[in-house]
């Protein structure tokens, strides 16, 4: 089984592979960073369009997943180079190499097939497992963790900030009155109890909501990518770019309203006559409104069908 699924993954092409390529248009003699390098398709795509001699640097927290992108890397030799540790620390890891910059960054903010197919992560409610959704398994906090403390204010404004839920209030306090919480199915059942089967306006389980939130709050995801964009930006050259694919709306308005920002000189008030910021662009943006999927990816990988791209080059 655990072979099937290894082979499966390593045949996947991830989302938006074509156009990741040709946002980074990687060529030879540069330098690369996959922040989320999952099993490895991104970064197979940039090493081979830029063979023979460029370098990428793959970072993720989830060691199956650098299992997966070690054995799919494996023909690159030494010019992949895979780290467990998380984007956030992209200096750091930069510096161990002795990069000063670098020509491309990728960032793909999804939740892998691999993780979610792998029942006793958590992540899906399809399959009765631990409440776990730890990205990083030898992280603090896990989901059981979050749903059998926290108040019940707390987790309603979990529930509606990170997975913008209208109904946070009322599914919190069945959640609470049904403490322990422990597995997968059951906050499923509570959720669908409390909330609905489905969603009347998205026509999505309503479960679905709740375990984004949840999931987002674990891993502290919005405040991960808020930080790791900067550094991003700091590590590329002139001319480098950046290519970020989101899955929901918060992360893109985060990545739109940074990219946005970033490629203004003056960020006064728009009454102000005069400008006091000194702000200066840094950034081009390439893409203004995101790329979507082609219709023939999204029936091929129906999970594919939210991935947002926006792509800036460095000043």
């Amino acid at each position: 089984m655990a072979s099937t699924l290894i082979d499966k993954q390593l045949q996947h092409k991830p989302v938006l592979y074509q156009e990741i390529i040709h946002a980074l248009q990687p060529g030879r003699g540069g330098y690369f960073i996959d922040g989320t390098v999952g099993a490895g398709g991104h970064a197979w795509g940039i090493l081979d369009a830029s063979a023979p001699d460029s370098l990428l640097l793959g970072l993720d927290v989830d060691p199956q997943a650098l299992d997966l992108a070690r054995e799919r890397l494996a023909i690159f030799g030494n010019r992949a180079i895979l780290v467990r540790a998380s984007y956030t620390s992209l200096p750091v890891q930069m510096a161990k190499l002795g990069w000063k910059s670098v020509a491309g960054v990728v960032l793909d903010l999804g939740l892998s097939s691999m993780q979610l197919n792998t029942a006793e992560r958590g992540f899906s409610f399809l399959t009765d497992a631990p409440l776990d959704m730890r990205f990083d398994p030898e992280g603090l906090i896990t989901a059981a963790d979050l749903v059998n403390t926290l108040s019940e204010q707390g987790l309603a404004d979990i529930l509606y900030k990170y997975g913008e839920e209208r109904g946070s209030r009322r599914i919190a306090r069945a959640i609470i009155n049904a403490r322990p919480v422990m597995t997968t199915r059951q906050l499923a059942q509570i959720v669908s109890r409390s909330a609905g089967g489905q969603d009347r306006r998205s026509h999505i389980n309503r479960a679905t909501r709740t375990f984004q939130a949840l999931r987002i709050a674990v891993n502290r995801e919005l405040e991960s990518l808020e930080a790791v964009l900067p550094l991003a930006v700091n590590a590329l050259a002139p001319g480098g770019r950046l290519a970020v694919i989101a899955f929901h709306s918060l992360e893109d308005r985060l990545v739109k309203q940074y990219f946005r920002l970033e490629s203004q000189d003056c960020i006064c008030p728009p009454p102000q006559p005069v400008c006091t910021c000194g702000h200066k662009a840094s950034l081009r943006e390439l893409t203004r409104k995101p790329i979507r999927p082609q219709p023939e990816e999204v029936q091929s990988n129906p999970r594919s069908r939210s991935a947002r791209l926006r792509t800036v080059e460095k000043l």
